[in-house]
């Protein structure tokens, strides 16, 4: 079993770390790509400045090294919240340890030392690292607390979460701590493969995840629950607090960039 990406309270994609071979196969892309724009813009750049003099050839040779070499790999990344040209063919999209998109800094971090880790080592350091690391981190990705995941050829979930009329009352007014990212995702998986187990496995299966989700749960559900019932109120409760607590947060910070916005000085405007 592998690790799911927690977003926020309890709501887990199933996204699993990007292979070693695919994130090779990208990275040789990118690394490709790179080199061979490298040579061609320096080629006929190096035609322009050589107009010049030696010496401005020579300054437009470093400004080309750092614009190809970090410049382009931060801009690709933050636009596209974690692709390249390698990444968008092999599948892959690299996100922050959390599961969100990464930012600039995330990008900056990870161009500035893959240029000692990929480019003056040929690779070598970044190919030690990530087969050292579970999720096949290379250094970059350490500094920065970003990851490759594959997010193609992946299915999303094939049985909708549902609430039991009966148990809506209940879980509107049970206290839920977050569950584990391991067991949400175990429970969010057996319910989705619940019709494809024989009814013994799948009986059981939901009596022992029930069990484990149910100490953070309180109060307990009403006597004589079913499990996969619960399993179901419990993820479907989550989500819904989840969506609620995250468009409470961008109506809160609309409003303090609204009021930053204001004058004198982020001083809220005197009534009229």
């Amino acid at each position: 079993m592998y690790d799911g990406i927690l977003i926020g309270e309890g709501v887990v994609l199933d996204a699993r770390p990007a292979s070693f071979v695919t994130r090779a196969l990208g990275g040789l892309l990118d690394a490709t790509a790179t080199f061979v724009a490298f040579l061609l813009i320096g080629f006929f750049g190096g035609l322009t400045f050589e107009t010049f003099g030696a010496q401005w050839a020579q300054v437009g040779g470093i400004v080309l090294v750092v614009v190809m070499f970090v410049g382009v790999p931060v801009t690709v990344e933050t636009l596209t919240r974690g692709r390249s040209l390698g990444k968008l063919a092999t599948g892959v999209r690299v996100v922050r340890d959390d599961g969100g998109p990464v930012r600039f800094r995330h990008a900056f971090i990870r161009a500035m030392v893959g240029v000692a880790e990929l480019w003056m080592t040929l690779g070598g350091v970044a190919l030690v690292v990530s087969l050292a690391n579970a999720k096949g981190k290379r250094l970059g990705d350490l500094v920065a607390g970003t990851y490759a995941i594959r997010i193609r050829g992946g299915r999303g979930w094939q049985v909708p979460l549902q609430m039991a009329p009966e148990l809506a009352g209940w879980a509107r007014a049970a206290d839920m701590r977050r569950l584990p990212d391991g067991l949400a995702l175990a429970a969010r998986r057996m319910i989705d493969r619940g019709p494809r187990l024989a009814p013994g496995s799948r009986i059981a299966l939901a009596d022992d995840l029930a069990g484990r989700v149910e100490p953070y749960v309180a109060p307990a559900p009403p006597p004589g629950t079913p499990p996969e019932a619960f399993l179901h109120a419990v993820l479907f409760e989550r989500r819904d607090r989840e969506l609620a607590s995250a468009l409470s947060e961008r109506e809160r910070a609309g409003e303090q960039a609204a009021a930053l916005h204001r004058l004198p000085y982020a001083i809220p405007d005197p009534p009229h």
